[in-house]
């Protein structure tokens, strides 16, 4: 939704104002701003289908939280081969690993809240796993404040999921929100304001184009007897030309050929024209940070917080990836857990992530050169499980 433009109409008579708030209201010329709606369906519409920022910063983080390699463990053995891990590695017949994990951190990241079913499991763990669309789930709480139930609605037909039971069919992860007790803050809503003032941007950019990208101009009639108006009939003569010959990208560069008493008066930017590419850079940096995705990584111009790409890169893992990587995998091992009757643990391999690789290859020195500290101190410090000795 772009920026309406209201304009002033003359005054033909003094006004009554019925609100006795009128007077101390100041009018600006350029209206006022319409703001694009916060719900989830609309977010994701304007910010994530709509804008290329939000869409490459939310494809970033979750395919690179989604490629993470994950090691299954318990305080006694990592396992190599594991029912959780063949379960995670193909969860239903339509997805595998990537995907699920993928559509996981999408919903998380563009909604604040991600929900995952478990299909069967009445005895041991769930046969499918499938990730259900945040804008058709809502939560029903209990008289204590605890969900009972989801609702998943699609248009007339509705499905509730019941959580009463010994184990709950969903898993509900969400992110942090200071003023709500059952869904989470998605970073799409922090950065609302950004993405409406980046779109808003990108169709001025596109109007300009359209109108043989070059500032407006005005012609200029005067007569030869010093008149200066055109007859009904010269005015809309006048304008048919400019739409069928003078605007429209196919026609820039065309000469144009006026007639007797009109000359043409071209108009250059205005300082709000020049800083419009300004204002969608300082957009594009502000909806980046609101997802934690390095503005060097998306190409945007003008930040030089990192010394090089490999830096933001690394940063971009250790503060943004990573966090979010291991607090979903929590969540999805606790739901796990349930089903199995014993406790596993799923947790990215940090030992395998390139990114990291400099930085933990100095980790793993200084804790082998360590002579202060046992073997069991050195496994417990890298996440590693004790040995059987050791146990």
């Amino acid at each position: 939704m772009g920026i309406n433009i209201f304009r002033r109409a003359p005054i033909q008579a003094p006004e009554q104002k019925a609100s006795a708030t009128g007077p101390v209201i100041a009018w600006a010329g350029a209206g006022r701003v319409a703001w694009s709606p916060r719900d989830t369906v609309s977010l994701t519409r304007s910010g994530f289908a709509g804008n290329p920022v939000g869409f490459r910063s939310v494809k970033l983080i979750a395919e690179a939280a989604a490629a993470l390699p994950l090691v299954c463990q318990d305080s006694d053995r990592r396992y190599d081969v594991h029912p959780v891990m063949e379960l995670i590695r193909r969860p239903n017949a339509a997805q595998g690993r990537a995907e699920l994990l993928e559509a996981l951190f999408g919903q998380l990241l563009l909604s604040g809240n991600a929900y995952l079913e478990a299909v069967g499991g009445e005895a041991g763990l769930p046969s499918e796993l499938h990730v259900l669309r945040s804008d058709r789930l809502s939560l029903i709480p209990g008289a204590d404040g605890w969900p009972v139930a989801y609702d998943y609605t699609v248009g007339a037909r509705k499905h509730r999921f019941d959580m009463t039971g010994a184990v709950p069919p969903i898993c509900h992860i969400k992110t942090f929100h200071p003023q709500d007790d059952h869904y989470g803050l998605s970073p799409m809503q922090a950065a609302a304001t950004a993405l409406d003032v980046h779109n808003a941007a990108s169709r001025w950019s596109k109007a300009l184009l359209d109108n043989a990208a070059r500032p407006s101009g005005a012609i200029i009639y005067r007569g030869a007897d010093g008149q200066g108006s055109l007859t009904e009939e010269q005015y809309a003569r006048l304008q048919d030309e400019m739409l069928s010959y003078h605007q429209g990208a196919a026609n820039a560069g065309r000469p144009m050929l006026l007639e007797g008493g009109l000359d043409w008066k071209p108009m250059g930017f205005s300082p709000s024209d020049m800083e419009f590419q300004k204002t969608k850079e300082s957009a594009a940096r502000e909806i980046a940070v609101a997802f934690g995705v390095p503005p060097m990584l998306l190409g945007i111009p003008g930040d030089a917080t990192y010394a090089n790409y490999q830096e933001a890169n690394r940063a971009f893992y250790r503060l943004t990836v990573l966090p979010l990587a291991t607090k979903v995998a929590a969540s999805v091992s606790d739901f796990l857990s349930r089903f199995a009757g014993e406790l596993v643990e799923l947790r990215p391999d940090l030992d395998q992530v390139p990114a990291l690789a400099a930085e933990r290859d100095s980790h793993w020195r200084r804790i082998s050169e360590a002579d202060f500290l046992t073997q069991a101190e050195k496994r417990a410090l890298l996440g590693l499980p004790k040995l059987a000795e050791d146990a």
